[in-house]
């Protein structure tokens, strides 16, 4: 670290400046000397220092506002003043603007040199801190998320809009759908970025743990307190916490949680007094809200509470366009985490990963691009790389099963299967019945009776259907499909 440190000294002593300058250049660092705060500004102009060692006392001005100028200009860099013995109150007032620390001539060097070295640790840490929290905010923002459909356009515009206000939001989803993400992305694109996002799946513990992960405990509230605890909602203060699954939420639960959100105030388990709280609420979850609502499962009061601003999510089936966008973006995520080149999808394998239903949404097609990533060995993602269920779409046929609590007709219920099969075969080759066949498996004469029975006998656009000239007018059809 210390080969790579660059220092600016700032001293009107000559001597002092001097000696400074051999002391830390012998020690391996990159060392600019300034006698005076214009030549320091202008030396910061034109390049980066982990560390400025100044003092107060300068003939031309206060070295205080130089101080003042590195800490608005660089979180980053740390600062240590020199001062004289007798000017402690000055020191104390540098420390107040954000210099690490201070020393009073005459000093010692060699506690000058370690406290050098615990600054230039302190500003690393810091330099690390500012580049994981940047690089998390630009991950996180919706500019950055990935989506052409007018759906999720529709809630990249309602993202944008939310984030600008402190509303509680209910995110509404399928699993898979990027809840998560989403209340991320109204954290780090709002103004309260800059603190904590914390997050919690209220179905993953006992409801007296959440209680205490909630709202935090004093020492000896119960069991095992051996400390007071603060909870999440202090945890995230001028933040944002993200209550996951918040149907899970066990019932007694619900009402100190409404409590909370009506109040503003949250009192740890086993205290005696409130403490305020600010507080921004994203809530998520994969239910049907008010039909708990209904069967008594969730408190009506509370889903208005956190109903403010509703997201709705759509399923991935349902925003198809997306898929091709979405595999390009986890095929280079996977190639930069493997070490590897990024790999192209065959039109064959692309058309499969369309088809699919994705009950898991974009978690399991991320999941997919991952396996198909490591376990390929083609030079790009073939239909043979896919997942059984992919290639046959066996998931279709099976997302459709479901016997009704009434019952129903399952002849009729097979033909509207057929038929769904049948109207997206033709669709995709443009009403040619002899290509579409093909796609399903089925003979042309096959075809052409179940097309004639579901009134498939004319094309999109008005016209008829192609019809081969070799083929009778009146075909036969297979008997696997005789009823």
């Amino acid at each position: 670290m210390s080969e790579r440190s660059r220092l600016l000294i700032v001293d009107d002593e000559k001597n002092l400046l001097e000696v400074l300058t051999l002391l830390f250049t012998g020690q391996g660092y990159e060392v600019t000397a300034a006698s005076s705060l214009t030549r320091a500004r202008d030396a910061l102009e034109h390049k980066d220092f982990d560390l400025v060692l100044c003092d107060i006392m300068m003939p031309e001005g206060s070295g205080l506002d130089l101080l003042r100028e590195i800490r608005e200009a660089d979180e980053a860099s740390s600062v240590i003043m020199i001062t004289a013995s007798t000017s402690t109150g000055t020191a104390v007032e540098a420390m107040k603007l954000g210099a690490y620390d201070y020393v009073s001539k005459p000093f010692d060097v060699e506690e000058l040199k370690i406290l050098v070295e615990k600054a230039l640790e302190k500003a690393e840490l810091v330099g690390e801190n500012l580049y994981l929290r940047q690089e998390l905010e630009n991950r996180y923002t919706f500019s950055n998320m990935i989506g052409k459909s007018s759906r999720m356009q529709q809630v990249f515009s309602l993202i944008e809009r939310v984030s600008r206000t402190d509303s509680t939001v209910l995110i509404n989803g399928e699993s898979g759908t990027g809840k998560e993400l989403i209340a991320r992305a109204i954290h780090f694109s709002g103004r309260r970025s800059k603190s904590r996002f914390v997050s919690i799946n209220c179905g993953a513990m006992p409801e007296s743990l959440l209680e205490s992960e909630l709202f935090g405990h004093e020492r000896g509230a119960f069991t095992g307190a051996v400390k007071t605890k603060i909870g999440l909602f202090q945890e995230a203060s001028n933040g944002t916490l993200f209550l996951d699954e918040i149907s899970e939420m066990p019932p007694p639960m619900q009402v100190k949680l409404l409590r909370v959100l009506q109040e503003k105030e949250v009192r740890k388990v086993g205290g005696t007094t409130d403490e305020r709280i600010n507080t921004r609420i994203v809530a998520a979850t994969n239910k049907d809200l008010p039909g708990m609502i209904e069967q008594g499962g969730f408190r009506e009061d509370l889903y208005y509470r956190i109903n403010v601003i509703p997201i709705g999510l759509p399923p991935l089936r349902e925003r198809r366009e997306d898929i091709p966008l979405l595999v390009e973006h986890f095929i280079e995520k996977c190639a930069v985490q493997m070490g590897m080149m990024p790999k192209r999808v065959t039109a064959q394998a692309m058309d499969r990963l369309e088809s699919y239903q994705w009950p898991g949404n974009v978690r399991e097609l991320e999941n997919l691009v991952e396996r198909a990533m490591a376990l390929s060995t083609h030079e790009h993602i073939e239909a043979s790389d896919l997942p059984t269920q992919v290639r046959t779409g066996i998931d279709r046929v099976a997302a459709t099963i479901g016997l009704p609590k009434d019952g129903l007709d399952l002849e009729q219920h097979l033909d509207s299967i057929r038929r769904e099969f049948m109207v997206q075969a033709l669709d995709r080759t443009n009403w040619v019945q002899t290509h579409a066949a093909e796609l399903v498996g089925m003979t042309f004469r096959s075809f052409r009776y179940y097309a004639k029975k579901a009134g498939l006998t004319s094309g999109r656009n008005g016209g008829d259907v192609d019809t081969p000239a070799d083929e009778v007018s009146v075909p036969e059809h297979d008997s696997a499909f005789v009823s």
